[in-house]
């Protein structure tokens, strides 16, 4: 019911700081557990409930990597989890996924929440997923999505039904009950709009038949819930008048609480429970109904969108807006013969007392890995399989096509390679730079590595001929003829850059922080520190970073200090692109982006709409990113290359032309066609900032002699 939601900025701070104090009181229980624990010993199990705390994984998360405690995260949803297009309308839809995508598993009553789950994780997060094994990929981790329904202490409500006395004096009239929160969900009035036709078209059930409602009242101080209760007094008021006898009265409407004995007892004496709301999780109204029925078989009513709906196949099921047939169910269920009635109520019985919440609790923890699954069960794979090439088959084929030559613009640390403890240390495997060579003699084939790093740093690092090189997030662009562009920088901050860096060494380099000079940026980082001690030093660090008049980059474990220029991976990429195809590049170039940290946002950021971008994401933490989707680690960007190189060697490939003979170039065009041709690429410009791009660039594929952007391009 998208028309009712009301987003607040404040709202959201509350429901944070919310979850992050029950996360809190989590990890306490947690440390006691742990300390207490040997080697082998089963691990703890927190198990979240409900939308309340949706994100509260995050944080346990987070402080079981920093602390090394151990245990098992799991939740359930008591609600329906909704499909994409309504899920997407709220403005913190990733987070709420990404905090769910934080336990282990994740339960929900149905198959249907699991697939929008699923689907959802997959269109907001770009997760790789198998909807197949429900399993969905995030920060390096398979999570488990299964379909629990939920079930009640089935004989405890046998007990009570047989226990309590009849309340009930209706003598031959039969009742027709519904039982529900006083909630826009439950589709009351439709109900009783519908018991209004009932009446209206079979007048024979007049004062043979008596509709009692319980209406428990919930949310009282919201408005909207206070017109409800004014619309239903309304609608009572009017069908009790209209139809109303001396001796009879159609409706018998109860505003308030009820004992779960006097529940037991209208259960048992019902002969049709009307269970039709617009939207609901479970509702486990049906599931007593059907427990309470031990003396003459009712008639369940259920609406099909109602979660119990999936499995009690033997219901009535009605459409609540479609009030006409709501009618007709009601006749059909009140003049249904007493062979069929038995029938359809044994097998609800047999059923739910089987699936009871016993049987409930065992599920959740046999999906867990807590209980050992018994023989005959079925057992879902928990593991997703490696990134393959088919994965990016199904996704990028269509979109690289047959025709368009290709721009991969690659960011190195944590895409190309791995993370490590220091940059020195960071290398490239051989099988990605193989690749990469490779790719690079494919005249259809762009290749850019767009990195934090000095741009010498990077080429050495990468050490691969005829590509470009951007470093220091973009301020640097080495092209492959080896002319450099070098982004202005203002005087003064040479001066800065000494001052902040002196500043930073004599406060703050201790504790295992250091600064990388990489001239115009200095990079502190800080991953051999105690993550105790890491606020208040990234505090300090900020605030003398911009006390400097430097720009601040957060990344993983480092904090950058940028000069105040507006320059960035996503206006380099532009530039690049721009300076390599011309000023139409967007319409004749397919571009392929990958990048691990919030630097990279700008780029895929810049290019949302032009590129297919995927974002590097091997750790828990939480990620909003402008990225299409989202890739487990450095193997499968190296997995994506092949893919790359698979599907660009399919092709027929494209024939370089040297400039020097145009009479050559005139006979090679008649032969292989205008999209055929490329030229050599010759560089004789590196300001982007005083002058057009030649002409001649628009039809010359990755060729191009001057190529210069102003600031507002």
């Amino acid at each position: 019911m998208p028309d009712r939601c009301i987003f607040s900025a404040e709202s959201w701070e509350a429901y944070i700081k919310v979850n992050t104090i029950f996360a809190e009181k989590t990890i306490e229980a947690l440390r006691k557990v742990n300390a207490t624990m040997g080697p082998d010993s089963a691990l703890p199990l927190v198990w979240i409930h409900d939308y309340h705390l949706m994100i509260a994984a995050n944080t346990i998360r987070q402080k079981l990597e920093e602390e090394n405690l151990r245990c098992k995260i799991g939740f359930f949803l008591h609600i329906p989890f909704p499909p994409w297009d309504i899920f997407r309308l709220f403005p913190r839809d990733d987070v709420i996924l990404q905090g769910l995508l934080d336990c282990d598993m994740v339960g929900l009553h149905i198959n249907d929440y699991c697939i929008n789950f699923i689907d959802c994780c997959q269109r907001r997060l770009g997760c790789r997923v198998d909807r197949n094994a429900m399993l969905v990929e995030h920060g390096g981790r398979t999570v488990r999505v299964r379909p629990l329904p939920i079930g009640i202490p089935f004989d405890d409500f046998v007990k009570l039904a047989k226990e309590t006395p009849k309340i009930l004096n209706s003598g031959d009239q039969k009742l027709i009950l519904g039982v529900d929160r006083l909630d826009y969900t439950k589709g009351l009035v439709h109900r009783l709009r519908a018991f209004e036709r009932l009446l209206e078209y079979h007048p024979e059930y007049k004062e043979k038949v008596t509709f009692l409602q319980i209406a428990v009242p919930s949310r009282t101080d919201i408005k909207e819930y206070q017109d409800l209760k004014e619309e239903l007094d309304q609608v009572v008021g009017s069908i009790n008048g209209r139809f109303t006898t001396p001796n009879w009265s159609p409706i018998r409407y109860i505003y308030g609480c009820v004992s779960q004995a006097e529940l037991a007892a209208f259960y048992r004496e019902a002969s049709v429970a009307l269970v039709t709301p617009l939207r609901d999780g479970m509702n486990l109204v049906a599931k007593e109904f059907v427990a309470c029925q031990i003396d003459e078989p009712g008639v369940l009513i259920l609406s099909p969108f109602a979660g119990a709906a999936g499995m009690m196949h033997e219901a009535l099921t009605v459409n609540p807006y479609e009030m006409d047939d709501s009618a007709e169910i009601m006749h059909r269920a009140l003049s249904m013969p007493r062979d069929e009635r038995e029938v359809r109520m044994l097998n609800l019985r047999r059923r739910e007392q089987i699936h009871n919440v016993d049987y409930w609790m065992k599920s959740f923890l046999k999906a867990m890995g807590i209980l050992i699954v018994e023989d005959g069960e079925e057992i879902l794979p928990d593991t997703m399989t490696p990134v393959t090439m088919d994965d990016f088959e199904e996704y990028l084929s269509k979109y690289v096509g047959s025709t368009c030559k290709l721009a991969l613009m690659l960011d190195y640390d944590g895409t190309l390679s791995p993370i490590q403890t220091h940059p020195d240390l960071a290398t490239i495997p051989l099988q990605t730079k193989q690749v990469l060579e490779r790719l690079s003699r494919n005249p259809d084939v762009f290749i850019a590595i767009v990195s934090g790093r000095s741009v010498e740093n990077v080429k050495e690092l990468v050490g691969i001929n005829d590509i470009t090189y951007a470093g220091n997030h973009g301020l640097e662009i080495l092209h492959p003829d080896g002319t450099k562009f070098v982004h202005p920088m203002p005087l003064a901050y040479e001066d800065k850059v000494s001052t902040l860096l002196k500043e930073l060494q004599e406060e703050l380099c201790n504790d295992g922080a250091w600064v990388e000079n990489k001239g115009a940026v200095l990079t502190l980082h800080y991953r051999d520190m105690l993550a105790s001690k890491r606020p208040a030093f990234i505090k300090r660090a900020i605030e003398l970073m911009r006390q400097n008049e430097f720009n601040v980059g957060q990344g993983h474990c480092v904090l950058e200090a940028r000069p105040p220029v507006l320059w960035n991976k996503g206006r380099a990429s532009i530039y690049i692109l721009r300076t390599a195809f011309g000023v139409d590049w967007h319409e004749r170039i397919r571009i392929i982006y990958a990048g691990d940290d919030v630097t990279d946002e700008d780029a895929m950021l810049a290019l949302k709409g032009m590129a297919v971008s995927f974002r590097v994401t091997p750790s828990h933490t939480t990620i909003r990113t402008s990225a299409d989707k989202r890739l487990p680690s450095t193997d499968s960007v190296a997995t994506m290359l092949n893919w790359v190189e698979r599907h660009m060697g399919r092709r027929k490939p494209r024939i370089r032309l040297n400039s020097t003979s145009s009479s050559t170039s005139k006979q090679l065009l008649s032969l292989v066609g205008e999209e055929g041709v490329m030229s050599t690429m010759s560089f004789q410009g590196t300001n982007p900032e005083s002058s057009d791009v030649n002409s001649h660039n628009k039809d010359a594929g990755v060729g191009y002699t001057t190529s210069h952007l102003n600031e507002s391009d």
